[in-house]
């Protein structure tokens, strides 16, 4: 097929699983001149807008704000509260826990790794072993991704919560929360989070550059313990500011502040129960073509079990590594991008699907349609009637 073929001209979509669509509310919000940093309109933002972030959080605690991506966030969370040489327990499901064991080993602690593959949640028994092991408490932390964008695995972070009261072990229990939070429920108070890391790009629908640490009470008094915080991570004066630069430890971030108001305004004007219910619906769509489609023996969703799959990224692979020519052409010919595949053995065969953030029904359908006609031009065997499963999903659910 040839260029002067291709359908894509037109709006692109990108349904990669991050950085997401941004609306045009939050766009808009960004385009205008730069502010004044020392007063005014932005300086007084400020309280309502950390107010309404930990709005999303579901947390009465603290947050701190970092011109900085996820990995920035971290490094954020891991400097104020774990010190060289002390211990941290990382249960993997996918390539992201292995991340953030690495930025805690490059700041000097120790990590206990329990890798449970790119396909399967936390053995929670297994967990459970490794803490009750740890008798004189040298774990200090857990490292907990609730969904891991590279796997699109969701896990139980109260059940690990549980696990830690059960046993009395003081560790903090630490949570990324980068790809799921405003798309999959997630309450810090109530679930017993004692730190969470999340970023920009993903549910909050903001330009990626933006990342947030909330924490509460049990963190904080980790934090007093500490022998030192450099001074950039430390989340201390961004928490109690007495000047406003003391938020951002220099020039506030002032157009991803204006983006990141729009974009609360929006949320909070839908409201997060009805987000995540929303986010929930389109999920089951998307897996439900999918499925379908798996009947042709070609495609399989990494995540056998519903119950554990994000309700924002689905990871999906294609044999004899059809991933990456069905991407380059939904991408070239039907202008649909959708996401590479992250830490699988298999990168030509394996590929993701964004659906997070600022995205409909209507968006959903397409997406499905583009990646019906790609297998169509590409012979790839699949299961029929996928697109009216979908559709029958969403109407089921919109007229309930």
């Amino acid at each position: 097929m040839t260029q002067q073929n291709s359908l894509a001209q037109g709006r692109e979509y990108l349904a990669i699983p991050g950085p997401s669509v941004m609306p045009d509310a939050v766009l808009q919000a960004m385009h205008r001149p730069s502010p004044n940093i020392y007063d005014g309109a932005l300086v007084e933002m400020m309280p309502d807008l950390t107010r309404d972030l930990k709005r999303v959080a579901r947390t009465e605690h603290h947050v701190a704000i970092y011109i900085a991506n996820g990995h920035g966030t971290w490094e954020a969370a891991l400097s104020n509260v774990i010190a060289p040489g002390e211990t941290v327990l990382a249960p993997a499901s996918g390539r992201f826990t292995h991340g953030w064991a690495e930025m805690a080993e490059g700041i000097g602690a120790k990590v206990s790794l329990l890798d449970f593959g790119m396909s399967s949640t936390w053995d929670l028994d297994r967990i459970a072993e490794a803490l009750r092991a740890d008798t004189t408490h040298q774990i200090k932390a857990v490292l907990a991704v609730h969904v891991d964008t590279s796997s699109s695995i969701r896990n139980d972070i109260p059940a690990l919560r549980a696990v830690l009261d059960d046993l009395n072990h003081p560790a903090l229990l630490m949570a990324d929360c980068i790809a799921s939070l405003g798309c999959d429920r997630f309450e810090m108070d109530a679930w017993g989070v004692d730190v969470m890391v999340t970023a920009s790009q993903k549910g909050l629908m903001t330009p990626a550059g933006v990342g947030f640490v909330f924490f509460n009470e049990k963190a904080q008094a980790k934090r007093a313990e500490m022998p030192r915080v450099s001074q950039y991570w430390d989340w201390q004066p961004r928490v109690t500011p007495e000047m406003f630069y003391q938020y951002f430890n220099g020039t506030a971030p002032t157009h991803h502040l204006y983006g990141l108001r729009a974009a609360l305004d929006l949320i909070h004007a839908e409201g997060v129960e009805a987000i995540w219910a929303r986010h929930a619906r389109l999920a089951k769509a998307i897996w439900t073509a999918c499925e379908i489609w798996a009947q042709g023996d070609a495609l399989q969703l990494n995540v056998a079990d519903r119950a554990h799959r994000s309700h924002a990224v689905t990871a999906l692979r294609l044999t004899d590594g059809r991933g990456t020519p069905l991407r380059r052409f939904t991408e070239t010919q039907l202008g649909l991008t959708l996401g590479i595949g992250l830490g699988m053995e298999d990168q030509d065969g394996c590929f993701r699907l964004g659906h997070m953030g600022h995205v409909n029904a209507q968006m959903v359908m397409a997406m499905l349609g583009g990646m019906e006609t790609a297998m169509a031009a590409l012979g790839i065997p699949r299961g029929t009637g996928a697109l009216e499963a979908a559709a029958a999903v969403l109407a089921d659910q919109i007229q309930g």
